[in-house]
């Protein structure tokens, strides 16, 4: 497992490097697949992504795979139900998020806008391929994360701040932000053309 080359934000936690050499940094156009990162990512704040990573199918499960139609229709009883699942973040404004961004997202789509297209429309619909050498180099938010924030804001998201939204941005190849001697690098960037 143990790689020097690898990023190190992945440490040597197989769930970890899995996410990292098969997941992270990739491209990703799924309108549904980006719909659960992004409430995954929402759900981050304030703890740490193997955190999340490692609840990822009971937040599935939970929440009908994030399927923004059924979602959209939870009530009072259903929040209460999510707030005892010890599988998920029984976090009040965290589960309230989830059902806010499937408002969101069906909005968007009843104007006509594909939330793929939507998001990726912050960087001309292609890969930023960027050649940090340190994870120091590495920023936590840029004009483009800044800009997807407020716009997501405007359509009714939440738990979407420029950080998050980064974060989000790097996980779903909308920027490569895998240090330029990490094996993925390389794949990443060759994805994105």
């Amino acid at each position: 497992m143990d790689n020097p080359e690898r990023c190190p934000w992945c440490g040597d936690d197989p769930l970890y490097v899995h996410y990292h050499d098969t997941v992270w940094g990739r491209p990703e156009y799924d309108n549904l697949a980006l719909f659960e990162k992004l409430c995954l990512d929402g759900q981050q704040a304030g703890l740490s992504w193997i955190t999340i990573l490692r609840k990822q199918e009971n937040y599935r499960a939970a929440y009908d795979h994030f399927n923004p139609e059924k979602i959209v229709h939870y009530d009072d009883a259903r929040v209460a139900q999510l707030l005892t699942d010890p599988g998920i973040i029984r976090n009040r404004l965290k589960v309230q998020s989830i059902i806010k961004n499937a408002r969101g997202y069906l909005a968007l789509r009843e104007k006509g806008i594909g939330f793929s297209d939507f998001l990726w429309s912050f960087v001309d619909n292609q890969p930023i391929q960027n050649h940090w050498r340190t994870h120091a180099e590495v920023p936590v938010t840029t004009p483009e994360s800044e800009a997807m924030s407020k716009a997501l804001k405007r359509a009714g998201f939440t738990f979407v701040g420029p950080t998050i939204v980064y974060a989000f941005m790097q996980a779903t190849g909308m920027v490569n932000d895998h240090l330029v001697q990490c094996p993925q690098h390389r794949e990443c960037y060759l994805m994105g053309q």
